[in-house]
């Protein structure tokens, strides 16, 4: 029986690891965190975004995007679903597809995979620091902080940058070079983004449900909606990490703080803060009439402008743009430089939008290694 190890404890590792198992393997699950699944019961705002029912390549980033679609044909929406009910629970979508378990609690989600973890006997070491990784012979050497194990096929699945207090500080993307793979450039997404001081001055804790568009050079590259909350340096909610993806630094994102009120409604009632009452919050209104300056209020209720400095970086970051390119594995995610080697999830070049497509993306990419698996 062939002894696998898989690197890496979170979403992408425990689902390759239960796949792995019941395909009849020896699996060892190295986590270098002191507990599984850690940033997996952070996700979706701790409730447990787990998937997305609009699910296609749209939604994703990557040097190979085809493959991505691929991929997703093989084990999309439904599949994680019915994977994931498999060990327990109800998963069901919200109004915007997003769906979740019925309890609405993402540390339940680790506990299931806990659970067949251990009703399968998959073997788990936490604790367990993968200092490096060589290849001997027909098999690999994977030397930790104490002590080493020699395995027949090795699962990287370690995570990227994002999130570094959840384990995930990059280490692995060395691992991946020793074996001549590259790494493309990295950048933090589904992240809070640094606006210009003065421009959000005096709005910390406001939050509207409105709409967000991406500018570059006046050209719209990103437009969506959903919830903008307002911070010391910037904004951040739902809608600000899906733009997240698609800035950079100088552009301008457009607030429209007001999408179901037409600009003419406005203007016939806009002449003043006091004539915001009931239509939006009382600080943002003083903040509103302040920048306004006597000029026209309404369409600056639909027009409000922000200038992108930067996002807040990796600590703060849901996700991880860059990464081992697809180009350089094969449909298996196998190591087209090594065989015996596989990837899955984050560390590879492949992120999603926020909706539930990264985790999407972890259980496809689990599944794929699971199949190809020799």
């Amino acid at each position: 029986m062939k002894k696998i190890a898989v690197i890496g404890g979170g979403a992408a590792g425990m689902s390759v690891a239960v796949m792995l198992k019941k395909r009849g393997f020896s699996v060892l699950v190295l986590e270098r965190g002191e507990r599984l699944g850690r940033k997996l019961s952070a996700t979706g705002n701790g409730q447990g975004n787990v998937t997305n029912t609009d699910m296609s390549k749209a939604h994703y980033f990557s040097d190979d995007n085809e493959k991505v679609a691929r991929a997703l044909a093989r084990f999309g929406a439904n599949d994680t679903v019915k994977f994931l009910e498999s060990m327990g629970g109800i998963f069901l979508p919200d109004a915007r597809g997003r769906v979740y378990p019925a309890s609405r609690q993402a540390s339940a989600i680790t506990d299931l995979f806990r659970r067949e973890l251990a009703r399968t006997g998959v073997e788990i070491r936490t604790g367990a620091f993968v200092k490096g990784v060589s290849r001997k012979g027909e098999k690999f050497i994977i030397e930790l902080e104490k002590g080493r194990e020699e395995v027949d096929r090795v699962v990287l699945a370690a995570g990227g940058k994002a999130a570094e207090n959840f384990g995930t500080d990059g280490n692995a993307y060395a691992i991946a070079k020793a074996f001549g793979h590259t790494v493309t450039p990295l950048s933090p997404v589904l992240v809070q983004l640094k606006c210009r001081a003065d421009e959000v001055r005096g709005l910390r804790g406001i939050r509207v449900d409105g709409l967000v568009r991406v500018l570059r050079a006046g050209k719209e590259i990103y437009s969506g909606r959903g919830d903008i909350l307002f911070t010391d340096n910037g904004v951040s909610g739902d809608a600000v990490f899906r733009a997240s993806s698609y800035t950079e630094k100088g552009d301008t994102l457009l607030l429209d703080l007001l999408p179901d009120v037409s600009e003419e409604r406005l203007t016939s009632l806009c002449a003043g803060e006091d004539s915001l009452l009931c239509v939006v919050n009382n600080g943002l209104a003083r903040a509103l009439c302040k920048r306004a300056n006597g000029k026209n209020l309404a369409a600056l209720i639909k027009r409000f402008p922000l200038t992108v400095e930067g996002t807040l970086g990796f600590m703060r970051a849901q996700a991880t743009r860059g990464g081992v390119p697809l180009c350089e594995t094969d449909e298996s995610l196998q190591s087209k430089h090594c065989k015996g080697l596989y990837f899955a999830g984050e560390i590879l070049n492949v992120d999603g939008e926020c909706g539930g497509y990264n985790l999407q993306w972890a259980f496809t990419s689990a599944f794929l290694v699971a199949e190809g698996m020799e």
